[in-house]
């Protein structure tokens, strides 16, 4: 077992030891942990990627509803210029009634007083003042013309007063209501945009996501293929045990050996010990619950097995101390090694 482990590499030894542990008994290997991490790392990407999938379904949603209310909003404000430049209009349509009027009222006093100062404007005063009939016939048209530009002059002036009096009340209604709809269609915008922003960042945090889990996936698999490796190596360099020995305990230890072999798997009678110690195992594997240092020409590394007071272990480590059916059981404390101490065990091999 070798040097010091980082936090993350122990929170890594548990996943890896605790999947190693549950994998199907038809596939056991150092690096079956790491594959099958691998292989809930997959599924948990293609989770990733229809998540994403949907998140982009509603930024195109997004996209669409914010082009919308952008283009209402676009529509609304040409509107609002519109509305300005009638209200420009009727102002200069205003200003030249009044000055119309003015020069209306200006002409109409100097008729007047040509008439007062050719004999008056009392009609009788006109006949009777006349020195032929044609004189007072023309000078009671001249009359009847002034009144009637006058009448005429009154009513053009209160008919233009009485439009733009209307045209103001109405226009003023309209920028009410077009101020309004400009401010529902600026909030409406300005929410759009904010929940396009949002939906980006999720997006963008998804597809981190995405790469971050295809790389720990590469690097498990990379991981499980040299993990294997490894105990490919270390069971080829080891001696096969003798006829003499694969079937009997070892003489020091006789309380250890084979029990029985059934369906559930083949029992063994060990001597375990416990020990706390950070870093990697023999085979690779970082430590973890569930580590079992073992006696490769008597448990083959990679073993899955069931020890009574600890639960499910693999054989993923050996020691020099570790001969014969002497197994090392990891606990993550030495608190925890400590009280379990050195005890003989009966544990079945899957």
């Amino acid at each position: 077992m070798s040097g010091s482990a980082t936090r993350s590499t122990l929170r890594l030894a548990g996943i890896a030891t605790a999947l190693a542990v549950v994998s199907s008994a038809s596939a056991a290997s150092p690096g079956a942990g790491y594959q099958a991490q691998a292989q809930q790392l997959t599924v948990q990407a293609q989770k990733l990627d229809t998540r994403a999938h949907q998140a982009l379904l509603n930024l195109y949603a997004l996209e669409s509803q914010l082009a919308r209310a952008r283009s209402r909003l676009g529509s609304l404000q040409t509107l609002s210029a519109q509305l300005q430049a009638r209200r420009d209009a009727l102002s200069a349509e205003l200003a030249a009634a009044r000055s119309t009027l003015a020069v209306s009222q200006q002409q109409l006093g100097q008729h007047l007083r040509t008439l007062y100062e050719q004999g008056g404007i009392d009609p009788f005063a006109v006949v009777l003042g006349a020195q032929s009939l044609d004189d007072a016939i023309s000078k009671l048209d001249a009359l009847g013309r002034m009144a009637e530009q006058n009448r005429k002059v009154v009513a053009v002036t209160l008919a233009a007063r009485t439009h733009l009096s209307r045209a103001r009340v109405t226009l003023a209604r309209e920028q009410r209501q077009l101020r309004t709809a400009l401010a529902a269609a600026a909030r409406a915008a300005g929410a759009l945009s904010n929940a396009r922003s949002q939906r980006l960042d999720y997006v963008a945090s998804l597809r981190t996501k995405q790469r971050l889990a295809h790389a720990q996936i590469r690097n498990l698999l990379a991981t499980a293929r040299a993990v294997e490796a490894k105990a490919e190596q270390i069971t080829a360099s080891t001696a096969p045990p003798s006829s003499s020995d694969s079937g009997s305990a070892s003489p020091s230890e006789p309380s250890t050996g084979p029990v029985s072999s059934s369906q559930s798997g083949r029992t063994l009678r060990v001597s375990s010990t416990g020990y706390s110690l950070p870093g990697h195992t023999a085979s690779g594997l970082p430590v973890g619950w569930g580590i079992v240092a073992v006696d490769p020409t008597v448990i083959p590394l990679g073993t899955r097995m069931t020890v009574p007071g600890y639960g499910e272990a693999v054989a993923a480590d050996v020691g020099s101390a570790v001969k014969g059916y002497d197994i090392d059981l990891w606990f993550p404390t030495l608190a925890q090694a400590r009280a379990w101490g050195r005890r003989t065990v009966v544990i079945t091999l899957h």
